[in-house]
């Protein structure tokens, strides 16, 4: 009788751990721990500043490109009309560190449809990122390339100058600042701690959403529609973490 009573009771551990370990594996979760702020760890806090900001830059991708039988024909056809469309934005007032070449590009054209394939002519394209600090010449600038040769156009988008960017992050990283310590003092009351000295500051920054304003490529010898310029704004944000003693 005891040698039975032993085996059913051994049995019974045995299924009690088996149920318990199916309990805990495929079971509800159950917070097994409370994680504490212990006294000496830092207390640790984050605010986020939003500020909005107009761009004041617009960047106009612009282009020449060209065909034809004979290379150097070509290329100085290509040639002409870029000297030709770089001082027609300068007689805008396009400064000359704010026309930038980005590319210049040569391809040969073959025959692929005789047994051997040769070249038949040749491609040429140059392209070039034009700074415009002023709106107003957004249009001058596509008419004016478009008379000199550009027949191709990437676009349009906005930017924020270094100076006001520069100046926008201050104000978010203020911000983001101040709501971080309201924030501090309000977990701190109704945690019942004292805060002591910030001991650490980190910072992180969000998203700068740039407007972008599309065109359709300029069809050779063709006028582009004066474009309506609507940058809108920009937003920069800045995430601040603060470290504080707990007294």
């Amino acid at each position: 009788m005891d040698k039975e009573r032993t085996i059913n009771f051994a049995g019974s551990v045995v299924i009690f751990f088996i149920l318990l370990f199916l309990f805990f594996k495929f079971g509800p979760k159950i917070p097994l721990s409370v994680i504490s702020q212990q006294k000496g760890e830092p207390f640790i806090v984050t605010g986020e500043g939003k500020v909005s900001v107009t761009p004041d830059i617009a960047i106009v991708n612009l282009g020449i490109e060209e065909n034809g039988v004979s290379l150097k024909q070509v290329q100085d056809s290509v040639n002409k009309k870029s000297k030709t469309l770089v001082d027609s934005l300068k007689k805008l007032g396009i400064g000359e560190k704010d026309i930038k070449t980005t590319s210049y590009n040569v391809y040969p054209q073959y025959d692929y449809t005789v047994p051997n394939s040769r070249i038949t002519g040749y491609q040429v394209s140059t392209s070039y990122e034009v700074t415009i600090k002023d709106f107003d010449k957004v249009n001058d600038v596509l008419v004016q390339a478009t008379t000199a040769g550009a027949n191709t156009t990437g676009g349009i988008s906005f930017e924020v100058n270094e100076e006001t960017k520069s100046k926008k992050l201050q104000e978010a990283r203020e911000e983001a600042v101040a709501k971080a310590k309201e924030k501090a003092e309000g977990l701190a009351r109704a945690a019942g701690i004292s805060l002591g000295k910030i001991i650490n500051v980190s910072e992180s920054q969000g998203n700068e959403i740039r407007p972008m304003y599309a065109t359709k490529d300029i069809a050779v010898g063709g006028s582009p529609t004066p474009a309506d310029i609507q940058p809108g704004e920009t937003e920069i944000s800045v995430i601040v973490s603060l470290y504080y003693e707990i007294k």
